[in-house]
């Protein structure tokens, strides 16, 4: 049976979960859950992804994200596929870490009330899943943004969004009332909770208005029939990184040919390839070929010798 299509365009929210393989543990300690979080957050530099809500639990993870550039699937792939390395690595283990292929609901951020409702399911995932106390305040879970929620902006990491929640709740100002009162409306949620609520999200494909589940069922039918929505969606993902090169080319006073003529391991081109790898999700094979620097492993080998010889400086 084939899998059915993601739907990607500027701006689309996701509610994004996955489990570990045969339900067991993706995150075995809290150095798990902060190299999860430091590989998210290099995530979003690569792609611009701005996350809503978050929440780690020790078999599988949710993901409350926006992306202003259509490029969920190619994040994804990158953010799951780096993890599972760094994880591996570390606990000198090998294959799949992640259970087949994750769900993704579509979410409306019109401001209508559903970004706030799929955020609150997150934030109160420790509580459904005994995490937290009774007599315990929501914010004594540390592997969850609602904790970052309730920081001053400067204490929270660059890809933490909270204007968006915040405004759904009414909340006029991110400032200390403004979070105290955020922190009041979640306790008095943990306590209205009821068991049907949130059906829609465990159980559906998309949360939203009756528009705007018209609108991505459209959207989905037109991308079924087109038989190159594959290659649209890695053209759209190249994009970026052929902008990049662009300007950067034209930052030198290089024409495209000068790539050719300069060497393989030429100074600006490994700066250029440093920053494709840091700010995008292209591979060192794509970043080889299109920067006239020879194999992938080649490019691989420089990238890790220019960064220990510049550490030593």
């Amino acid at each position: 049976m084939p899998r059915k299509l993601r739907l990607e365009y500027p701006g689309a929210i996701y509610h994004v979960i996955n489990r570990g393989d045969r339900r067991e543990d993706i995150f075995r300690d809290d150095e798990d859950r902060l190299c999860f979080l430091r590989t998210l957050g290099e995530a979003c530099q690569k792609t611009r992804w701005q996350v809503h809500a978050y929440c780690l639990i020790r078999n599988h993870f949710h993901l409350v994200v926006e992306t202003p550039e259509a490029n969920l699937v190619a994040g994804m792939k990158w953010l799951l596929g780096v993890y599972t390395k760094r994880f591996n690595i570390r606990h000198k283990g090998c294959g799949h870490l992640f259970a087949g292929r994750y769900k993704a609901l579509m979410v409306e951020g019109s401001g209508t009330g559903y970004l706030s409702t799929v955020c609150d399911y997150v934030h109160l995932n420790p509580v459904r899943a005994k995490l937290v106390r009774r007599d315990a305040p929501l914010e004594n879970y540390r592997w969850s943004s609602y904790l970052e929620y309730l920081k001053g902006p400067k204490q929270r990491p660059s890809w933490q969004r909270v204007d968006r929640l915040f405004g759904e709740k009414r909340i006029p100002r991110d400032s200390v009332a403004g979070r105290r009162e955020l922190a009041r409306q979640m306790e008095t949620r943990r306590t209205q909770e009821e068991a049907t609520e949130y059906q829609e999200i465990r159980q559906g494909w998309c949360l939203g208005s009756e528009e705007f589940r018209e609108e991505m069922l459209a959207a989905a039918a037109h991308l079924a029939g087109s038989n190159h929505y594959g290659s649209d969606r890695f053209e759209s993902g190249q994009e970026r990184a052929r902008r990049m090169i662009g300007q950067e080319l034209e930052r030198l006073g290089w024409a495209e040919s000068e790539l050719t003529r300069r060497r393989k391991g030429d100074k600006d081109k490994v700066a250029l390839a440093r920053r494709l790898r840091a700010e995008t999700v292209m591979s060192l094979a794509w970043i080889a070929e299109h920067l006239r620097m020879g194999s992938w492993s080649y490019v691989s080998n420089l990238l890790r010798t220019t960064k220990s010889a510049n550490s030593e400086d």
